[in-house]
């Protein structure tokens, strides 16, 4: 119900009311000098406004004067003038005795045509709960950040430790065979620790690749390469990022094919020897490459392929590549490709 109305109204305001009277949303029907001409009940009754009284009263001195905003009075009258439409307005309501509430205002004026009063009807919509909702989201989002990156942290931890235990058992075994096993498993769980602790500094599940290969690269070197002046790691990475699951595949890779050129490469060479790790990647398409300068495939007496072979193999499938190698005297470079 809306408030009682004065006794001679125009035939357009009349069916104004009574539209208001058959609304079950809130609504304000407005005089051109923001007096209020009608209201619906659920208004009424969603803020507290006595529907005996509204009708005649200015929109800022409602209630206790909380509708009172200045901002809001200024849209409302350029709305009238026609320089402007409300579409969206958010305001915060406070009552006392009653939580803040945030409403999404909407007016627009009502031209009935040449002769007529021109009103305002103004719609108003209670967004409390909603926003409620999302900063409760946002609030668990962001505590959900915060754990994960705290995970990551502990696992990145956990596996420095894991891999300082199976550096220190390589340096105490008797057999070559074993400490070789055991430089190769250090390496590769250092190939996911490095991976961790790059997530565990981002807000994403994205990984810097020129960051993450320098440094796994570094990793590999400092735990496999004795005499840095004979031989060398470098990286020629394009500045792009790569999803987590991704980057572990192309970091497992890297890792298996620097380790196995770091094994057999240099085999008793004199001359520095460097191995290279490029990234480039053109719209959907990439290619990752391991390049070494050392004697080449052919100079292994057995060039079987081995589990490395396998695990690259394996993980080029994951990633929809195939996996190109290109060996002589001067060297040997596996490539990755990825055509989209």
């Amino acid at each position: 119900m809306t408030s009682s109305t004065a006794p001679l109204v125009d035939a357009a305001t009349r069916l104004s009311l009574a539209l208001l009277e058959s609304s079950q949303a809130p609504l304000v029907l407005l005089a051109d000098d923001l007096t209020v001409v009608g209201a619906s009940a659920s208004f009424c009754s969603a803020f507290g406004i006595d529907p005996a009284s509204v009708n005649g009263t200015r929109l800022a001195d409602i209630g206790k004067g909380e509708w009172n905003v200045p901002q809001l009075n200024s849209l409302l009258r350029a709305t009238f003038e026609g320089a402007a439409a409300i579409e969206a307005y958010e305001m915060r309501l406070e009552r006392d005795g009653h939580d803040t509430a945030c409403l999404i205002l909407n007016a627009h004026k009502l031209d009935y045509g040449k002769g007529e009063v021109n009103r305002i009807v103004l719609a108003v919509t209670d967004v409390t709960s909603a926003r409620l909702a999302e900063k409760l989201k946002d609030e668990l989002v962001l505590r959900n950040d915060i754990l994960l990156r705290e995970l990551q942290h502990r696992v990145a931890n956990s596996l420095q430790i894991i891999a300082s235990v199976l550096m220190q058992s390589a340096r105490r075994v008797q057999s070559e065979e074993t400490r070789l096993h055991l430089h190769d498993a250090h390496n590769r769980v250092m190939s996911i620790a490095t991976l961790q602790s790059q997530l565990a500094v981002r807000n994403s599940d994205e990984v810097e690749l020129r960051k993450y290969m320098r440094d796994l690269c570094a990793s590999i070197g400092a735990s496999m390469i004795d005499d840095p002046d004979r031989i060398s790691i470098g990286t020629s990475i394009e500045d792009v990022a790569a999803s987590a699951n991704a980057a572990v595949s192309l970091g497992l890779i890297v890792t298996e094919l620097v380790i196995n050129a770091l094994k057999h490469a240099f085999p008793g060479r004199l001359q520095q020897g460097h191995i290279e790790v490029d990234y480039l990647r053109s719209d959907g398409s990439w290619t990752l490459s391991v390049d070494d300068n050392g004697n080449g495939m052919g100079a292994e007496a057995d060039a079987r392929p081995g589990l490395g072979t396998g695990i690259v193999e394996a993980l080029a499938k994951q990633l929809d590549a195939e996996v190109h190698t290109e060996s002589s005297d001067r060297g040997t470079k596996v490539s990755i490709i990825h055509t989209d």
